[in-house]
């Protein structure tokens, strides 16, 4: 049996290795006089490298990042002022997204707020975690678009099962009496059980709302339904070039 026919039957057997890896690596194993159990443990590991890699471009396209900027390409000058350590923290251990806490991201447009959102998301999928990354005006319109009970609560699901759901744009545009149930019944379903990633042009005095005050305010700018939520809440706040980044101690 040749080389390449062993090589096209590891395929079959489910290798996820492009032929051409395989063949690479049994040359490179042959020059290198590797005795069995190496070559094995070293296959192994260019499998399980290939599987990760693999499983990782997947569910970065579930979770629909888009394209951005990654933080080695993020100007930190352009902020006035911003705990980069903070960040850097939050992003580094994921320390929110185990204790199903929030983060708030606020400040108004061209600061980066979602920018910094989306490489949280890079970071938890990196980590393993699942995640959804929308603005509020698509995620409302897909929702609103489901024609029957059943296939809106099987859409309803891609908003609430994931570990981290980002939520873009909070308060860019107005809403009416449903969309704001949804997004309050979205919340509510996710409070201390699933992480929220949340950019908004808000300021701090209109981040806390009941769904009746979402209700009373439809046809206005939607704010963030965190009544209850503040006590599982970090917030990252911004001014005119994102502006001090600040945390809210668990109460």
């Amino acid at each position: 049996m040749s080389s390449d026919e062993v090589l096209r039957r590891l395929q079959q057997l489910g290798f996820r290795l492009p032929i051409e890896s395989l063949r690479e690596f049994v040359e490179r194993a042959a020059a290198e006089r590797l005795n069995p159990l190496a070559m094995a443990e070293r296959l192994v590991e260019l499998e399980r490298r290939e599987r990760e890699t693999r499983n990782l471009a997947a569910r970065t396209r579930l979770a629909m990042l888009g394209k951005f900027h990654t933080l080695e390409r993020f100007d930190w000058n352009h902020p006035r002022k911003i705990d980069r350590v903070l960040y850097e923290r939050l992003s580094t251990t994921l320390d929110f997204v185990e204790r199903a806490e929030n983060v708030l991201l606020r400040g108004p447009s061209g600061v980066g707020k979602t920018t910094l959102a989306q490489n949280l998301g890079l970071s938890a999928l990196a980590h393993g975690y699942s995640v959804r990354f929308c603005t509020l005006a698509g995620m409302l319109a897909d929702l609103l678009r489901r024609d029957s009970l059943p296939a809106f609560e099987r859409r309803l699901r891609r908003y609430v099962r994931p570990r981290l759901l980002i939520l873009d744009e909070i308060g860019y545009l107005p809403c009416d009496n449903r969309s704001a149930d949804l997004l309050y019944n979205i919340v509510s379903r996710r409070h201390q059980v699933r992480s929220i990633v949340i950019t908004t042009n808000l300021p701090f005095r209109q981040c806390g709302v009941s769904r009746r005050r979402l209700r009373r305010r439809a046809r206005r700018p939607l704010r963030p339904a965190l009544p209850r939520h503040r006590h599982r809440r970090r917030v990252l706040a911004s001014e005119n070039r994102p502006d001090p980044i600040q945390r809210k101690a668990p109460r």
